[in-house]
């Protein structure tokens, strides 16, 4: 597995390429956005993580490049109760957050826990059709007509358990648990998520007719419109 860490902290950026190197991970590192960017669109990246605080070109403005014709897997570093970059980069399509100061065993963990589920295929040959959308669920790809909608691991995720249980309304709780698959959970993030995956899927976001809230409980997929 190929991970690039972009920050411009080169003593964090020793340290954690140490660790993800004895962890048996081939590392890149870049310490501004323009050089990460560089390094994507040359390597083969399964993980990025990647500092919000860049020079050159930030993480918000790397998150949206990348984020228009891939879907690699990426793990932010904020700061310390900064919510506002947080929620905006989830927004973006980031797929996890970690806070500085972290530990680094956490932030090897939760790359791990990521890289598994993105790496996850089934056996089951089954597709899923919702309306005009087409879910192959071993090839892990969602199409809308005739094209292919590019979903972050976790939207994905959302949307095959949703699409699964169809009729089910799902706990904010339980949906946090069956994707981020995490003790401490974050409800806002999935109402994050939610939001992000509808405006990818639904003809009228603010009117979804695909995934629907049940009011203080979840979410669901209406059962009478999936075949």
């Amino acid at each position: 597995m190929n991970i690039l860490i972009v920050d411009d902290e080169k003593l964090l950026v020793k340290g954690l390429k140490a660790s993800l190197s004895n962890e048996g991970f081939n590392v890149y590192s870049a310490f501004d956005g323009k050089e990460g960017l560089e390094i994507v669109n040359k390597e083969k990246i399964d993980l990025i993580v990647l500092d919000i605080m860049l020079p050159v070109v930030n993480g918000i403005s790397f998150l949206k490049k990348i984020r228009e014709t891939m879907n690699t897997p990426v793990i932010m570093l904020t700061a310390k109760d900064d919510y506002a970059d947080m929620v905006l980069g989830l927004e973006l399509g980031a797929d996890d957050y970690v806070t500085k100061p972290f530990n680094t065993r956490v932030l090897i963990a939760r790359i791990n826990s990521l890289l598994r589920r993105a790496s996850m295929t089934t056996t089951s040959e089954e597709i899923i059709i919702v309306d005009d959308l087409k879910i192959n669920l071993p090839c892990r790809t969602v199409h809308k007509g005739e094209s292919e909608i590019n979903l972050t691991a976790k939207e994905f995720g959302i949307l095959e358990i949703l699409a699964k249980n169809k009729g089910v309304v799902l706990s904010r709780e339980k949906i946090f648990d069956l994707v981020w698959n995490e003790l401490e959970c974050d409800t806002r993030t999935v109402d994050v998520h939610i939001s992000k995956l509808r405006e990818k899927i639904e003809d009228d976001p603010a009117n979804p007719i695909k995934i629907k809230t049940k009011w203080g409980v979840g979410y669901f997929m209406r059962k009478d419109r999936i075949e």
